[in-house]
């Protein structure tokens, strides 16, 4: 797989606008705001919830979402998937009669931007996943990263406003989604993985939101060993990692990481005086800068 084989659009209209304002001197100001519509999914003719999404990508999203709530199984078959963007419906139709009534009325938000939701079986099917003992993560694969992912054009540089996930092999990003929360944009690649029959082995995860239980509960589910952020942890989201094997490496930029789960699998193999510093603030488009999400 190539490096940014998928990408944020940040040229796309439907993805961001223009919005008038007035700045800090007084004066009239165009500023570039990511959008935000609801997106109701659809399992074989039930309702399963209704989203706030960029809407890119809405049966990666639809899919992924599935999976992590195990409502889509591993060797389900899709039948079809249909999306109706004048009514803001996804369709997904599989040949495993399904009925999640009873699961419905056991949900739980989460703190997720946009509101992310999990449901009360889900801790009981991270019991039985064992992550990879031998994944392993270098250094000069976390300073590189940072450096691609940081100068890739992106939503979040035209607008702000949102955040990022990336799949990624080694020092290599490979599949980069956005959305207004953390969790789609995971949800996103998942489904995207599931659709396109993409494995696991060899990825890590790289986000620009905060590391927290869902964040860290979607990773495991994915079989994906590795999570690293920009930004910090939550104390749920750390107990989390350390109970289920997950290497957690937060705060990463420029020269520095924080790792606090699954330290074994971290190789130092770069020297930090040879890395430049990172400004703490991401120059955005028109000069204006915005701490980093």
């Amino acid at each position: 797989m190539d490096e940014f084989s998928i990408t944020p659009d940040p040229t796309n209209p439907r993805l961001v606008k223009q919005v008038e304002g007035m700045d800090h001197t007084g004066s009239k100001s165009s500023l570039s705001v990511p959008m935000e519509r609801p997106l109701t999914l659809f399992l074989n003719g039930q309702e399963i919830v209704t989203m706030m999404t960029i809407g890119d990508y809405p049966d990666c999203l639809a899919v992924g979402y599935l999976l992590n709530q195990n409502m889509l199984l591993a060797d389900d078959e899709i039948q079809s998937i249909d999306h109706d963007d004048e009514i803001e419906t996804v369709v997904v139709r599989t040949q495993r009669r399904t009925n999640y009534e009873e699961k419905l009325r056991k949900k739980t938000l989460t703190s997720g931007c946009a509101q992310g939701t999990l449901f009360g079986d889900i801790m009981d099917k991270l019991e039985g996943i064992q992550l990879d003992p031998n994944a392993v993560v270098r250094t000069s694969w976390l300073y590189e990263l940072n450096r691609k992912i940081n100068a890739q054009p992106s939503i979040y540089l035209e607008a702000g406003a949102i955040h990022g996930c990336v799949l990624c092999r080694e020092d290599r990003p490979l599949i980069y989604m956005e959305d207004v929360g953390r969790h789609n944009a995971i949800d996103k690649i998942a489904g995207h993985m599931f659709l396109k029959n993409i494995t696991s082995n060899g990825k890590m995860f790289y986000t620009t939101g905060r590391l927290t239980s869902e964040m860290v509960i979607k990773c495991v589910q994915m079989h994906i060993p590795i999570l690293v952020s920009r930004s910090g942890f939550t104390a749920s989201g750390v107990e989390l990692a350390r109970q289920t094997g997950l290497t957690l490496i937060g705060r990463s930029r420029g020269k520095r990481f924080s790792v606090v789960a699954g330290e074994h699998r971290v190789i130092l193999d770069s020297d930090p005086s040879e890395i430049p510093n990172e400004s703490s603030r991401v120059q955005r488009k028109g000069g204006a800068p915005e701490d980093a999400p």
